[in-house]
């Protein structure tokens, strides 16, 4: 997963898989680090919509 970096302890801490890239998808789940990768989350997003509807 990935986040804005001033949680990235938290996370590690609670399990996480942290990487500093811009998204990341495990499975369902799509993660985004701040909005100036919006972007690519929401490119993100409908790739996997339009996989999981068609």
């Amino acid at each position: 997963m990935t986040s804005v970096s001033n949680i990235r302890s938290d996370l590690k801490n609670a399990g996480a898989i942290w990487e500093d890239e811009a998204v990341i998808q495990d499975g369902n789940l799509i993660s985004s680090r701040t909005p100036d990768d919006l972007e690519f989350f929401n490119s993100a997003v409908t790739a996997y919509l339009e996989e999981v509807i068609l």
